[in-house]
């Protein structure tokens, strides 16, 4: 069916004008294969091909999204048409599929037999040179790829060795680590402790403090108190109300009471 039997968006005809290009690329493609004798250069040439397929599957479901989106502007009749021609493209797009699958198996076949055909040529050869020896150089092989077998099994236990020694390395290093790790636990406890009992002796120092501090001014008081009625007793020595203080001196008389005190001592004598 071509393009122009169908009327189409530009952007449809653009989807299909790539998948048609990849359906000719694949029947020149498949076309080649049957020229190429080398096996791996076909499975090449298959692969190319199965990725073009892949992008002719991804165009194909894109034709179908453009189509959904543009089916409410066409008419029936064309949208049955771009429908018919995108089936037409899926069964296109299936037979080439097919086609690989066939020439697949037909290369698995292939290298099968190759494989098979190897080995039984090498079998040969290794026959062939196991006659042309003689008995001693047979033992002589023996013994050398028994020596070679030995030689393997010794750096085998070397590396077992060294892998136990490693992971005995590696658990003393966790027992010490887990060791050290206690050892740091306890010592972050005994600092913790030591932080307590700190705080409780400054809290203690604290309240020792603020008490002598209360001491302190009480007894402070106290001396200004005494300092106070020492003064006012200087000051107003015949002031009752305030008691004599003990230590201290009375006050001396007043100078009428001296004049008459020395006039009678005189008149005494």
């Amino acid at each position: 069916m071509a393009a122009s039997d169908v009327p189409m968006s530009p952007e449809l005809e653009q989807v299909d004008g790539e998948i048609q290009d990849i359906f000719r690329a694949l029947q020149n493609g498949f076309q080649k294969i049957d020229k190429i004798k080398d096996s791996n250069r076909q499975s090449k040439q298959l692969e190319e091909l199965t990725g073009k397929m892949r992008e002719c599957k991804r165009l194909i479901k894109e034709f179908d999204r453009v189509l959904k989106d543009e089916e409410k502007r066409n008419t029936s009749e064309v949208n049955k048409q771009l429908n018919d021609k995108k089936q037409f493209m899926i069964k296109e797009l299936n037979s080439y599929v097919t086609l690989r699958k066939t020439y697949q198996s037909s290369l698995g076949n292939k290298r099968i037999e190759l494989f098979d055909a190897g080995n039984d040529h090498v079998a040969e050869d290794n026959v062939q040179m196991a006659s042309e020896m003689s008995n001693q150089q047979l033992i002589d092989s023996g013994m050398k790829q028994m020596d070679q077998t030995d030689q393997a099994i010794q750096r085998s236990k070397m590396v077992v060795a060294q892998t136990v020694e490693v992971g005995a390395q590696t658990a003393t290093t966790l027992t010490q680590q887990t060791d050290q790790m206690k050892r740091i636990g306890n010592e972050l406890d005994s600092v913790h402790f030591s932080l307590k009992k700190a705080s409780q002796m400054v809290k203690e120092i604290g309240r020792q403090v603020a008490t002598d501090k209360c001491i302190m001014a009480f007894l402070f008081l106290i001396v200004c108190g005494v300092i106070a009625i020492i003064v006012v007793k200087i000051v107003n020595p015949h002031n009752k109300s305030i008691p004599d203080i003990p230590g201290l001196a009375p006050p001396a008389p007043p100078a009428q009471n001296r004049k008459l005190l020395s006039v009678d001592s005189f008149r005494m004598l």
